[in-house]
């Protein structure tokens, strides 16, 4: 029963009438009034009867304790026999509870986290605490091997914490780690990674002190080499191509350790180059001429060497070679002592004029069959006496002129092959609208008809004449352009045309970037989720693909072709790790997430992390291994785990059923016992006297 005030007026108005009571009071005292005491309690009558005190009086009905066990089903609570000693918890809790009078069990279990999260434990935890009233949570139990990932989000606890911890003491495993891993690194230029192989745990002495370390760079064959387990190794590494490259490194498995899902790394770094070096040798003044050059200064990663003959064939004013330029042209330097270190040689309306010897043709041939690049830009120079076709070049040139120019109006054509080349693959839509609302082209106005002996012809002239040639020799790449009538796409003739996309796309096929191979197979993930892409130049659909997943099972995918020349397929891989995608004689490799999850970075089970955490709720650690402890309930204030037993303390919570209020005193009564006081008080008075 509790005793309660619903005042008829505001405080303010009853703390005045009790400040006016006292002074009234005062002066009775000060006067010397007998029936000074009988005053004050007529003015407290009044005071309490505005305060209308009240009696209340509760029904109250027990709630029952509530006690939440958090069940950590994580990767990492898989191996050994970790999920034994889970479903032994969970049953020995359950069974504890349930003869536990007037308390409840609450289970929430979780997983991994999104995007390779790892084991958010204590967000499980805070979702379970929101839940249910703080007030009857009289303690929590969580299973788990320990290993959260989530520590920054820990939840306030309002009863005991107690970590059932999952795992043995005797448990080992052997991991592989890679300190730095860049995004990028430039291409033929060495950086270092640094890696360790370490020991963790209960390491047994057979475990041995050198393990092999297996390197493997995209699909290459694999690499072996013996190092120590526990030093960081530095390792110089040097990217083979340019796009990504797929770094593999493991370490055996071995007997005895908890998992070998952590042996193995992969690492991503996507290859860049850092300056392309590009000669330009241009035959004559024109007004292509400029094409090239923009095209190529206005990339700042390519250095660009530019030598322009400017004597015309027809002007013969008995000057030598050698005296008509401010500065001598390198051609021994340029041709035999660095020719190797261009990247790129653009031949533009080049003829033979007695400043190129044969022999150093003979060099530009052996530079493209070891893995250069030559580009052909050719005019009505390509079919007279002089051109490059009478030279050495002409070994390794895709196609044969037939010293016909041809003058007029025509537009570009993609041929069939070219819809699917990845040069001028999709071209079509950098054209305008025509006049009927077809994509059409500029014209251009001179061609020099050639005949195609190799290679492909993705684009053609009037008459299916080859305007666009290329071809691989050996390990080299050439390419002829029949024309010299580019320029006018540039300036916007006729509408123009896709010149600066068509000449960049052909730049960088000549060389080797990755995404305009002809014959590729590329993957990209987005979390689980993989798209597949087959880029070929032939008409025959590609055969299934074959897909092998980090656990060695294989998957067969047929692909659908999206457009001429691309096939596509997607797919959700079921396990994150390394995937090897097969096709013919193609192969990739693509990592799904990181090669060892994080759930299998640390695998030991530890209570390290989770020690001040349940300290500070009054809780413990505890490992299963050593037999689930006991839960008895104790007061709130006194320890909560002993040997073999850990505590819960009962809330005492309660829900309140009926509420009954009864006045103290009715409102008459409160005035008749005031008006009393007073008429005894003056009586008092009256017999008295008062004092004057």
């Amino acid at each position: 029963m509790t005793l309660v005030f619903d005042p008829l007026v505001g405080w303010p108005v009853i703390w005045a009438l009790a400040g006016a009571g006292l002074l009234l009071l005062a002066l009775a005292l000060w006067r010397g009034l007998g029936g000074w005491l009988l005053r004050g309690l007529s003015v407290a009558a009044l005071v309490a009867a505005l305060a209308n005190p009240s009696l209340q009086e509760e029904e109250r009905a027990g709630l029952n304790d509530i006690v939440i066990l958090i069940v950590d089903d994580s990767a990492s609570q898989t191996l050994g026999g970790r999920p034994a000693q889970v479903m032994q918890a969970v049953a020995r809790v359950e069974a504890e509870i349930a003869a536990m009078p007037g308390t409840e069990l609450r289970i929430r279990r979780f997983s991994d986290g999104e995007e390779d999260a790892g084991t958010l434990a204590m967000t499980a935890m805070a979702e379970a605490l929101a839940e249910e009233p703080r007030a009857r949570v009289a303690g929590v139990l969580l299973v788990t091997d320990g290993r959260v990932h989530d520590m920054e989000m820990t939840p306030s606890v309002p009863a005991p914490l107690h970590v059932l911890l999952t795992g043995k003491e005797a448990d080992w495993d052997r991991r592989l780690v890679i300190r730095n891993a860049p995004a990028f690194a430039i291409i033929g230029e060495e950086f270092v990674m640094k890696l360790m192989v370490e020991d963790v745990g209960a390491v047994p002495s057979s475990a041995g002190a050198e393990v092999d370390l297996t390197i493997a760079v995209d699909a290459e064959p694999p690499q072996v080499y013996t190092i120590p387990v526990g030093v960081e190794l530095d390792l110089p590494v040097t990217l083979p191509h340019g796009g990504m490259n797929v770094l593999q490194f493991s370490v055996d498995p071995i007997e005895g350790e908890l998992t070998d899902r952590n042996n193995a790394q992969v690492v991503q770094v996507n290859g860049v180059r850092d300056r392309l070096r590009v000669l330009l040798v241009s035959g004559e003044p024109h007004a292509g001429e400029r094409v090239w050059r923009n095209l190529l200064k206005s990339d700042a990663s390519v250095d660009l060497v530019h030598f322009t003959i400017l004597r015309p064939p027809e002007k013969q004013d008995g000057v030598p070679v050698d005296e008509l330029s401010l500065i001598a042209f390198p051609t021994r330097e340029l041709f035999v002592e660095k020719i190797e270190e261009f990247d790129l040689i653009i031949f533009d309306r080049y003829r033979m004029r007695g400043i190129l010897p044969m022999s150093y043709l003979d060099n530009v041939v052996q530079y493209v069959r070891n893995g250069g690049t030559v580009l052909v830009a050719a005019g009505p120079e390509f079919g007279v006496v002089d051109s490059l076709y009478r030279s050495p070049l002409a070994e390794i040139l895709p196609v044969a002129p037939t010293a016909q120019v041809i003058e007029g109006g025509f537009k570009p054509k993609i041929t069939e092959i070219g819809k699917r080349h990845p040069v001028t693959e999709g071209l079509e839509k950098f054209a305008p609208e025509g006049e009927e609302g077809a994509p059409g082209w500029g014209r251009w106005f001179r061609i020099a008809e050639v005949e195609k002996l190799s290679g492909q012809t993705v684009m053609e002239g009037p008459q299916g004449l080859p305007l666009l040639v290329l071809d691989r020799v050996d390990e080299g790449r050439i390419a002829v352009l029949a024309s010299d009538q580019a320029w006018l796409w540039g300036r916007g003739y006729e509408g123009g045309g896709p010149q600066l996309e068509l000449l960049r796309r052909l730049a960088h096929w000549m060389l080797k970037e990755p995404e305009l191979e002809e014959e590729t197979l590329t993957a990209t993930a987005e979390g689980q989720h993989l798209t597949i892409v087959r880029r070929s130049i032939e008409e025959a659909v590609p055969g299934p693909l074959t897909v092998t997943g980090p656990d060695g099972a294989q998957v067969v995918l047929e692909m659908r072709q999206t457009r001429p020349g691309r096939f596509e397929v997607e797919w959700d891989a079921p396990l994150l790790g390394l995937y090897r995608l097969e096709q013919g004689e193609l192969t990739r490799v693509i990592g799904v997430g990181p090669a060892a999850p994080r759930e299998f970075v640390e695998t030991i089970a530890s209570g390290g992390m989770l020690e001040p955490v349940a300290d500070g709720a009054g809780g413990s650690v505890a490992r299963i291994e050593d037999g689930v402890p006991d839960i008895r309930q104790v007061a709130e204030g006194r320890p909560a785990s002993g040997r073999g037993w850990i505590g819960i303390t009962p809330r005492g919570a309660y829900e309140t059923e009926e509420i009954r209020v009864a006045a103290l005193l009715p409102g008459w009564a409160w005035l008749l016992l005031a008006a009393g006081l007073a008429v005894a008080a003056w009586l008092v008075e009256g017999r008295k006297g008062a004092k004057v």
